[in-house]
């Protein structure tokens, strides 16, 4: 799998790519990363990417001639290293707020892929251009705005790196993941571990007990309906979606009459 990056400052991503359990798949070349900074490609003396948008306004919008350069080098690479499947030309993925939001479904299709050329904006925003000609999917985060796509492109490096084998130091750590077909998408349980007993604020606090009976049934159960719980009461919007799929069973709907307020009681 590769990902080549073009983007203004690549500097950003060298901290998180040496460090970190997530390190294991970019030294191992599990997950290919190469850069590409437009400035590379741009003309003239000092090397612009930018301009003053047409219309007026405030920013500045980085330029089609040099993105489109940059993009042409990055797939030129990819292709004398036999990165994608013949025939196929690599996604051009673009973060941007009119993307639709990332999420763990998302990330699982990117993991399983053999990668993509991600866009990193910056300033103002790209030239429409560009997006029209060359961008095949456009990923969000959420609905805020950054000052550039390093930060997503970084998000999505790493999200789907920890799902390569043997880059986790337990093969099924992900599997309990929030949001994890695994889990039915449900929200991850609360974990618990030394020491048995810790002086809070409140004073005493222990782990429940079902943790430590070795009792491998009950524990599972006292897990599911932890996340069933913490699902219900954070994002009832998730349990909602995971009841449409037919992901909870008569007895995690059994238990969430019993244990949860109906919508608009007081709890």
């Amino acid at each position: 799998m590769r990902f080549d990056i073009l983007t203004l400052f690549p500097e950003l991503f060298t901290p998180f790519l040496s460090n970190g359990i997530n390190r294991r798949a970019f030294e191992s070349g599990q997950v290919e990363v190469c850069f590409w900074n437009p400035r590379d490609f741009a003309d003239g003396q000092y090397r612009r990417v930018d301009d003053r948008p047409f219309g007026g306004g405030p920013g500045m919008v980085m330029m089609v001639e040099p993105l489109s350069r940059c993009l042409e080098a990055a797939r030129a690479a990819r292709q004398a290293a036999a990165a994608d499947p013949e025939g196929q030309a690599a996604p051009v993925l673009l973060f941007s707020p009119v993307g639709q939001r990332l999420d763990h479904p998302a990330v699982a299709r990117w993991a399983d892929s053999a990668g993509a050329v991600l866009v990193c904006g910056r300033y103002e925003g790209i030239d429409q251009r560009f997006i029209d000609s060359f961008v095949t999917h456009q990923v969000s985060l959420g609905d805020f705005v950054l000052s550039g796509g390093e930060i997503a492109a970084l998000a999505l490096l790493d999200a789907v790196a920890r799902l390569m084998p043997g880059v986790l130091g337990d093969a099924g750590s992900h599997q309990q993941d929030s949001f994890n077909p695994a889990l039915d998408g449900l929200l991850d349980c609360p974990h618990y571990t030394r020491p048995e007993v810790w002086q809070g604020p409140a004073g005493p606090q222990g782990v429940p007990e079902v943790l430590l009976s070795g009792h491998h049934a009950r524990i599972e159960r006292f897990r599911r309906e932890a996340s069933l719980s913490v699902t219900a009461n954070a994002r009832p919007d998730v349990l909602d979606a995971v009841r449409a799929h037919g992901g909870l069973t008569k007895q995690d709907e059994q238990w969430l009459r019993q244990h949860q307020p109906a919508p608009g009681t007081p709890s």
